[in-house]
């Protein structure tokens, strides 16, 4: 399994209102993209989060899901039309788990 972690950071004048459409949006691929296991995300809590304030997490069967996920329609749909314009900073991880 892969697991897929993205830290966002958006721009200040970035409504709650936005950031809630993206974060359901988000939530809404698990239904949409094969080979996706497990998503979730939400907003940080933590002191040392260095200025990301929203998390995802996503846990794919293998790394050919993963690799899929990234230009799968559904994905970039959300990407162009809501991420990008209100972002200020990314980072993301993956890894794969030992089973």
């Amino acid at each position: 399994m892969i697991e897929h972690i993205v830290l966002f950071k958006w721009q200040p004048d970035t409504s709650p209102e936005a950031i809630a459409t993206i974060m359901q949006a988000l939530k809404s691929l698990q239904d949409k993209i094969p080979g996706i296991v497990d998503l979730s995300c939400g907003e940080n809590f933590c002191e040392r989060s260095k200025g990301f304030t929203h998390g995802l997490v996503v846990r794919f069967v293998d790394r050919t899901a993963l690799e899929n996920y990234g230009p799968h329609p559904e994905h970039q749909a959300i990407v162009q039309a809501l991420i990008k314009p209100v972002l200020l900073d990314i980072l993301a991880l993956d890894f794969a788990i030992e089973c």
